[in-house]
């Protein structure tokens, strides 16, 4: 598949991202976070198990365990507690910042040398974010700048990992999703159970809601998402994480009635032409599935054929997402 095929691909998963501010403030249960977080990772997850019928092996269990709490089972309740402990936005321009961390970490853990231009595109896109959801109210907490940070180095570094370990042989992006969402899911539920208290009833609408959230805004997203980052630079795959709160200001324009200042309007174009730069000027030498590192040992605990897995990473509780409105609030 072309290059570009594959980028506009992995590009949906964070525009699906930038949708859930809408789903969950029209559809689902007020002040439910942990348990939104788990109804979207662990559901998700078990389905993609079913459909990829493989089950890691070996090492691969505590690869997927640690890949599950990075990208899932940390990053969702650290965002979530960003974004409801600070004002105006602030965790969204925080969490636009991952595509630094992963410059960094791709130094770090690939060798993948940072370029001026990478450093320079991923300064403009957080501006650009930020003008897009900062607003000024009230004062900074440390607690919450804390976890926005860590949330979004949890996902930087999740990113990275996924595309050092690769997968095994004939192991594909869905069977990783599946993994990694089953192990954030688990490492989630006690969290929401502890804090949250029991299930809250639900009616049609958070039923459709969870369904959404569940299948289109994670399956899918997450698969797609994994895949983009075994085809592509994680440089590549991160900076396409601006879309997300893009996404949310658009469709809290277009479905929720927000209006969008002509400030914002110059951030989306500064963030969006940085999202295509940072297409333009990633470092290809680590892209494309010779860039991961390959488990070639046959995979056990396997259940069955892989079929399609051979042809295929917050509320916003994604990348550079967050559970308030993009516009407004700042998964």
């Amino acid at each position: 598949m072309k290059r570009s095929a594959i980028v506009l691909l992995t590009a949906l998963a964070p525009v699906s991202w930038g949708t859930t501010y809408a789903v969950t403030t029209e559809f689902l249960p007020a002040d439910r976070p942990l348990f939104t977080g788990l109804m979207r990772a662990l559901p998700a997850g078990l389905l993609l198990l079913a459909l990829g019928r493989v089950l890691p092996r070996g090492v691969w269990w505590g690869k997927a365990a640690i890949l599950g709490a990075l990208n899932i089972g940390a990053f969702f309740p650290l965002l979530f507690l960003s974004a409801y402990r600070l004002p105006g936005g602030m965790a969204a321009v925080v969490g636009s910042v991952g595509p630094l961390f992963v410059v960094g970490l791709s130094a770090l853990l690939l060798g993948q040398r940072p370029t001026a231009r990478n450093l320079v595109t991923g300064v403009v896109a957080a501006f650009g974010v930020s003008l897009v959801v900062l607003k000024a109210a009230g004062a900074l907490d440390g607690p919450g700048v804390l976890a926005a940070l860590a949330s979004t180095a949890s996902m930087s570094a999740g990113t990275v990992l996924t595309k050092k370990w690769g997968r095994p042989d004939g192991v594909g992006p869905l069977a990783l999703a599946g993994w990694q969402l089953t192990a954030g899911g688990l490492l989630i539920a006690p969290l929401a159970l502890l804090l949250e208290g029991p299930p809250p009833a639900l009616d049609g609408r958070a039923v459709g809601g969870y369904l959404y959230l569940a299948l289109a805004n994670t399956a899918v997203s997450y698969w797609l998402w994994f895949r983009g980052i075994g085809r592509l630079s994680a440089t590549q795959v991160t900076f396409l994480a601006p879309l997300s709160p893009l996404t949310a200001a658009v469709v809290g324009w277009a479905a929720l009635g927000q209006s969008l200042t002509p400030v914002q309007l110059t951030g989306m174009a500064l963030a969006f032409g940085a999202t295509l730069a940072g297409q333009l000027g990633a470092d290809r030498s680590g892209a494309g599935r010779s860039g991961a590192v390959r488990d070639r040992r046959p995979p056990a605990g396997r259940l069955g054929a892989d079929g399609p897995l051979q042809t295929a990473p917050a509320s916003t509780i994604d990348p550079a997402a967050e559970p308030r409105p993009a516009a407004v609030r700042a998964s």
